[in-house]
């Protein structure tokens, strides 16, 4: 038997062991890399709203940088940070409505109207896509940024609002991005931390609920929180607008997988 069987394959347990070991580590790694949907991905950033691939090559051969000034598109940076518009001008039911809603043509042509804009500052040329779109009487093509997974049945947007949940925690400072992209995981890990903090530490996640999006101010807010200090919201009490909210912050799966 030792003839047919050589002291070599004492070792061939290990080493099809470590092989299929890697082999699987191969698969799992591949399947992460090339399967997971971009828009899952934290720094996620679609050119917005939907440029042609003639736009794109022209925007990537001119290393043009920010949209609205230098090329077709939307900026956050220019809209809510330089011209101060408040997110619920576009985003009109974030508030009342589970889903956040996103504007339509006729929203975005109300300020960008031929006679509405100084053609010498906002040409037609920045603003073509939103005029033709409303000739046309279609949708502008707008990029989801933030999307949660199928297996995510239940995200109730108007409920954080309401409890003084701001933008700016899952958004990030919008208000500073020239193309919008994914600031935080939202993960379920990171969604919990969130829901496990919120009843000892209010003040780390909540701000007045009619404050909550006035981005620079919430950011400037929570550097003071967690650094010690008193935040911006004057006789605002965090523990205080938490008790009055009617259940705590779920963290059984039923809440979000049902």
């Amino acid at each position: 038997m030792s003839v047919i069987f050589g002291k070599w394959m004492n070792t061939l347990p290990t080493v099809m062991a470590v092989g299929g070991l890697g082999a699987f580590c191969t698969v799992v790694g591949g399947f992460w890399y090339f399967a997971t949907p971009k828009f899952f991905e934290v720094g996620y950033m679609p050119h917005q709203p939907s440029l042609t691939e003639a736009q794109l090559r022209e925007i990537a051969d001119k290393k043009l940088g920010t949209p609205g000034e230098e090329f077709p598109g939307f900026s956050h940076q220019i809209h809510a940070g330089k011209l101060g518009m408040d997110c619920r001008y576009c985003h009109t039911k974030i508030e009342k409505s589970a889903e956040a809603n996103i504007p339509n043509v006729a929203t975005c042509f109300g300020c960008h109207a031929e006679t509405h804009v100084d053609e010498q500052v906002v040409g037609d040329a920045k603003v073509h896509i939103i005029r033709a779109a409303y000739l046309a009487n279609e949708s502008v093509q707008w990029l989801r940024v933030h999307k949660l997974p199928d297996f995510v049945r239940n995200f109730p947007h108007n409920v954080h609002l309401k409890s003084g949940v701001s933008c700016f925690s899952c958004h990030g400072q919008i208000t500073a991005m020239p193309v919008v992209y994914q600031h935080e995981p939202l993960s379920m890990g990171w969604c919990l931390d969130c829901h496990r903090e919120t009843p000892t530490s209010p003040e780390k996640h909540l701000v007045p609920p009619d404050k909550i999006t006035q981005l620079m101010t919430v950011e400037d807010h929570f550097s003071k929180v967690q650094a010690g200090q008193a935040g911006d919201f004057a006789g605002f009490d965090a523990r205080k607008l938490y008790d009055t909210l009617k259940l705590n912050p779920p963290t059984n799966c039923g809440a979000c997988h049902f």
